[in-house]
């Protein structure tokens, strides 16, 4: 946790300690100037801006989680740079403003002295605000980079401890530090924690959409580091330099760096201006000559109490008015005849809207514009009886609800139309026929899959009659290898599947099992030591079954819809199964399979590229960019026809394999939802 840790422990000691000498030469102005009775209006204003700052934390966090993950992408790059600009205009401010700090200080104190109580709290406030906004953004930013950690915060906290206890440690003279070398010390490692901090928050505008080049890669070295040893883990969380960064990542990382710290350097080694002699101090504003009356007296917890308050306040307005609104107070109902029942034009924006369905079936609701079918929102199987929010973004133009029961036809309610502009991405539909085109594509593959498994099989079998088992072990993996790149047809093949690579799971005498057969069965005896004589059953059993496969698969009913099903689930069994090596029974071939299950997956997306790309333009190359990255893992697995089994994988070498393939996994999430048949009215 240290690796996250450390940004923000810099950043809340150093932000903490200038706000702590700030707060300590108000103090002892005060006291020098005998105001002890004023010290209250200090505290107060340093209380109100620390409540500014966290309720800007707040509403930074909680408008954020708030957006669609596109728009979260965007927001965090912004403020990331945002942040970035204030880190280092704070670096060079403290640089040159930290000798006569105290005097400047100082003398606003004295005049705020003879202008009232407000001045004074005013003065304190906007003294530490800044800081406290400062950290508020850095350390949102920093929290985002970490993800779940806890190490942003953890880091923060005992910066601002420290901090607090070297001010007191100052004030007392209990202490003594040279605040010119820290704050030039501490000056030059934010600058290069903030060249990282700029660039993660780039590749957010990337992956929002703001910015272009999300993959144009100019390092790319996920294949030859470990994401997850300490080393990489330290620079990642420091530094924020990850092992694939692209090339805005890096011009913008390296140009910063090279500008940044050479000015701050060279300011450094400036002659440093002699600080100007601090003016006499002025004579204690008079104290009133007595206390008010009883009943003009404010309570002392009053002020206190408003300068937490009324931030806390605004925070949780902006809060909930940047959050999804229901569509006015509208319920909509779901159900074959009172589809849509309730609903009213909204407001352009992000809406929630409240689905319940009024009939007796299970249903399927849509937002959609009835006009071309686009889907702006879903939910699949609200039960009868229940309500359930559906989010969605409208904009300008027309919508309705289509309810889709279980069983029976499909019902679109009365469209409304919404005025006004905004942006709204909606989903392309998708019909059978869309999908008629790559099944039958897809269909062809498969069949010149099987006439080859089919001759392969023939070999493996001729190998093990004639005894050459060395051979049989060769030809094995040839054929398993060809059977394994037909993922996407697996739920087609019916019982086919289980006897030709089924698995000894669940089988009453495992490997020994008579109903164990196919390729792993016979894996699993070319691997241990059986004869030719004892294998020349399974492998007949494997050839036959292979062929009927082949006479069979022309007639098997193949549903469209299992195409970009089967573009995720291919590498969910590779990683439940294959990296795991729980398929394994003797060849240590794992690995050869997996890559064949991704050349199944490849060949599956070729098919379905032209509805992928008019759907989501960066998919698809961002899917390939993870495909050749697990390829290359992969290919650095075996050499020649010999592969590593997983379990003989160094644990760097299998951390950066499964990591690569479920980012894999990750970016073909959306494939189902992009191209799901959804039933029209």
């Amino acid at each position: 946790m240290w690796d996250d840790a450390f940004p923000s422990f810099l950043i809340g000691l150093r932000e903490g300690l200038e706000a702590g000498l700030i707060v300590s030469i108000l103090v002892a102005t005060l006291v020098r100037a005998e105001a002890r009775s004023r010290l209250p209006q200090v505290w107060t204003g340093v209380l109100a801006a620390i409540a500014v700052a966290m309720s800007f934390g707040a509403v930074l966090t909680f408008t954020a989680a708030s957006m669609p993950q596109t728009a979260q992408e965007a927001f965090g790059g912004t403020l990331s740079v945002i942040a970035v600009a204030f880190v280092t205009a704070m670096v060079f401010w403290m640089r040159r403003s930290a000798r006569n700090l105290s005097s400047e200080l100082k003398q606003k104190v004295t005049g705020a002295l003879a202008m009232g109580s407000g001045m004074l709290v005013l003065t304190s406030f906007l003294a530490v605000g800044r800081e406290g906004l400062e950290t508020a953004l850095f350390l949102w930013t920093t929290a985002q980079a970490a993800g779940e950690s806890a190490g942003p915060l953890t880091g923060a906290a005992i910066g601002l401890v420290l901090a607090a206890g070297l001010c007191w440690g100052l004030y007392r003279r209990v202490l003594k530090i040279n605040l010119t070398k820290f704050f030039t010390a501490t000056g030059v490692v934010l600058v290069v924690i903030a060249a990282g901090v700029l660039g993660y928050g780039l590749r957010d505008l990337q992956e929002g959409g703001v910015l272009p080049g999300r993959t144009a890669y100019a390092v790319d070295l996920a294949g030859s580091i470990d994401a997850g040893s300490w080393y990489s883990t330290l620079v990642q969380g420091v530094f924020n330099l990850m092992p694939t960064m692209t090339w805005l990542q890096v011009v913008a990382y390296v140009g910063y760096l090279v500008v940044v710290m050479t000015l701050f350097v060279r300011g450094v080694r400036a002659t440093a201006p002699k600080p100007k002699p601090e003016p006499a101090e002025r004579p204690a504003a008079e104290e009133p000559a007595g206390p008010r009356s009883r009943t003009g007296r404010r309570p002392a917890w009053v002020v206190p109490v408003a300068v937490v308050a009324v931030p806390a306040v605004i925070a949780a307005l902006v809060v909930a008015l940047g959050r999804p609104k229901p569509a006015g107070d509208q319920t909509v109902a779901v159900s074959e005849t009172d589809c849509g029942k309730g609903f009213t034009a909204p407001t352009p924006g992000r809406q929630t809207f409240r689905m319940h369905n009024t009939g007796r079936q299970a249903s399927e609701v849509y937002l959609v514009d009835p006009s071309t079918n686009a889907v702006y929102g879903e939910i699949e199987g609200l039960a009868p009886g229940t309500t359930r929010d559906l989010v969605a973004t409208v904009a300008g133009g027309t919508y309705a609800w289509r309810c889709v029961p279980a069983s029976g036809k499909a019902v679109t309610s009365k469209p409304v139309t919404v005025r006004g502009g905004g942006a709204a991405k909606p989903v392309t539909p998708v019909s059978e026929q869309d999908l008629a085109g790559p099944l039958k594509a897809y269909k062809a593959y498969v069949g010149h899959g099987l006439d080859t498994l089919v001759g392969q099989t023939g070999t493996l079998r001729r190998d093990i009659e004639g005894g050459h088992l060395d051979k049989a072990r060769t030809d094995w993996l040839t054929a398993h290898r060809t059977y394994a790149s037909l993922g996407a047809a697996y739920g087609t093949f019916e019982d086919f599947d289980k006897k030709i690579d089924g698995r000894a799971d669940g089988l009453p005498g495992g490997e020994h099992d008579k109903d164990f057969t196919g390729f792993l069965r016979l894996e699993y005896g070319l691997w241990h030591g059986q004869s030719a004589k004892e294998l020349t059953g399974p492998a007949r059993q494997l050839d036959t079954d292979a062929a009927g496969l082949r006479k069979a698969f022309p007639s098997q009913d193949f549903d469209p819809g299992d195409l970009p099903l089967r573009a995720h689930e291919i590498l969910e069994n590779t990683l439940q199964f294959e990296l795991t090596g729980d398929t394994d029974e003797g060849s240590g071939t794992n690995l050869a399979t997996a890559d064949a299950n991704l050349t199944g997956t490849r060949e599956l997306l070729t098919v379905l590229e032209p509805l992928l790309t008019s759907r989501s333009p960066r998919l698809l190359p961002t899917v390939d960019a993870d495909i050749d990255r697990v390829h290359k893992l992969l290919d650095a697995a075996h050499d020649g026809g010999h592969w590593t089994p997983v379990e003989k994988l160094p644990a760097a070498g299998r951390q950066r394999l499964d990591g690569a393939t479920g980012q894999l996994l990750e970016d073909l999430a959306p494939v189902p939802d992009l191209l799901e048949i959804r039933k029209s009215a």
